[in-house]
């Protein structure tokens, strides 16, 4: 099946998708700065995109989602921006239940220890709620950090007393029940991974653009799958 695109002559081959697609979402904060907005408005924009960009990958086929939505280096902002953004996981949380509706699969990665109370709560509510969904597996990184993924990983290895091997390491992540992401998309014109599945992405593509988060259409989305779709992927091996 092909999904024709607006005003454009290539068609998006659906038969030939990545299996888990990750988005770094950013470039809120400009996004409200440009519009002489709080960037308190450009994380909600931001927020209503993360849903709009969900609906349509689960819509077209994509089998897993992984996205950046707070980082242990986020911690740092102002009181005020960190209010807001908690105030946003809640009001997503109690609206969680659409997803489930959508057959949308929601799954939290990260610390998830450092939260409120009642975040935590909420986040289990959504995972229970969604856990039997067969569609789109979302997974949400919140308090979420490369390195400090990999330190607990190796933990846990050594609590296990397992002999330390990549796919023992592989098993312990966060992620350690799905496939690496297959692209990496970052909106904003950054051209770095802000310590974002450092372990995950060592055979993965990445798609930049200059759009910033709360301005990226789905025909962005279609632009970097469809340039995923041209690339030999060799995986270390000559051809």
């Amino acid at each position: 099946m092909n999904f024709k695109l607006f005003n454009k002559r290539q068609t998006l081959d659906t038969s030939n998708l990545p299996v888990h697609i990750a988005i770094i979402m950013d470039g809120n904060g400009r996004w409200a700065r440009r519009r002489a907005l709080p960037r308190t408005a450009g994380h909600t924009a931001g927020a209503a995109k993360f849903k709009e960009i969900t609906r349509y990958l689960n819509k077209i086929g994509i089998k897993y989602l992984t996205v950046y939505a707070f980082s242990t280096e986020n911690w740092k902002r102002s009181e005020k921006e960190i209010n807001s953004l908690m105030k946003i996981f809640r009001e997503y949380l109690k609206d969680a239940k659409n997803f489930k509706h959508e057959n949308v699969k929601t799954k939290f990665i990260g610390d998830l220890d450092a939260f409120p109370d009642d975040i935590r709560e909420l986040i289990k509510d959504a995972e229970d709620g969604s856990k039997d969904a067969t569609g789109l597996v979302l997974n949400i990184a919140m308090n979420y950090g490369g390195r400090d993924e990999i330190v607990a990983a190796v933990k846990r290895l050594i609590k296990d007393k397992v002999e330390p091997t990549e796919q023992a390491i592989s098993d312990r992540l966060y992620t350690g029940n799905i496939p690496d992401p297959d692209i990496i998309i970052r909106p904003s014109g950054e051209y770095r991974l802000s310590n974002f599945l450092l372990w995950q992405s060592a055979y993965s593509e990445f798609w930049f653009s200059k759009i910033l988060w709360p301005d990226f259409k789905t025909s962005h989305l279609d632009e970097a799958i469809m340039d995923f779709q041209k690339r030999d992927r060799r995986f270390g091996s000559a051809k």
